[in-house]
């Protein structure tokens, strides 16, 4: 059994979480509700719950400030908020989940899986840290990133990623002050998870951070050359985009 709490300001977005639940997670008890960061604080250290999902605005603070306020992170953490990109994209690269209002019923199921998995429950204060970074005062994008490989989870600053490449069904990361990471997603997962950033990819095996392109050669075909000194080819559906942009750099 999966003990939860939901932390919500509406009661009725709360009624039909629950009943959402019910009918397809039984196997999630909730234990405690609560309307605003204070009672959410108070719920988790009264009942010690293996899992929250929490509301991102609430009229009393944000979900992000619960977390802060929170001495104590052994549970798992489902967000649940209305489209909001900035704050997506920080729990993204955190990597941690969330849900959109109104919740799918597949995708809380996912969510919930997602946790049922967790054969140890554990701390995921490396991301939580993560995303209190990245969502903090005049932030405008996210500035770390969580990569996860099977040695380990790393927090890799975003500007430190110079390119990537694709190897079948994972990636390697490489940054610019050297070294690489070899990473268990696909360039396009990648792709995704770091959309709307620096972030560009001219072909289809690689991405590349716009902010170390040198040149842009147009022999051969056409590819770049970035700080690093690396060549990167561009495909030909690609390069009128790829020139767009580094005449705008």
């Amino acid at each position: 059994m999966i003990r939860c709490i939901i932390v919500e300001d509406e009661a009725k977005s709360r009624e039909t979480l629950k009943g959402l639940l019910s009918r397809f997670c039984p196997d999630v008890m909730v234990v405690a509700e609560a309307n605003g960061v204070q009672s959410g604080r108070e719920a988790i250290h009264k009942h010690n719950p293996d899992l929250v999902f929490l509301d991102i605005e609430m009229p009393d603070g944000s979900g992000f400030r619960l977390l802060e306020y929170t001495d104590k992170m052994d549970f798992e953490v489902v967000f649940t908020t209305a489209f909001d990109q900035f704050a997506i994209k920080a729990i993204r690269y955190a990597a941690l989940d969330y849900l959109l209002k109104p919740i799918v019923p597949e995708e809380l199921e996912a969510a919930v899986e997602k946790v049922r998995q967790q054969k140890v429950k554990k701390s995921n204060m490396k991301n939580f840290e993560v995303l209190l970074s990245n969502i903090g005062p005049n932030a405008i994008e996210p500035k770390k990133v969580i990569l996860s490989t099977v040695e380990k989870i790393h927090v890799v600053e975003v500007d430190n990623i110079l390119r990537c490449e694709s190897d079948n069904y994972y990636t390697h990361f490489y940054f610019v002050q050297g070294g690489h990471l070899l990473i268990s997603k696909t360039l396009k997962d990648v792709e995704a998870l770091l959309e709307g950033g620096n972030f560009i990819r001219p072909h289809k095996s690689h991405l590349i951070n716009i902010k170390h392109i040198q040149n842009f050669m147009r022999d051969e075909g056409g590819f770049i050359t970035l700080t690093s000194g690396d060549k990167i080819p561009v495909s030909r559906r690609k390069k009128e985009k790829i020139l767009e942009i580094i005449r705008n750099l």
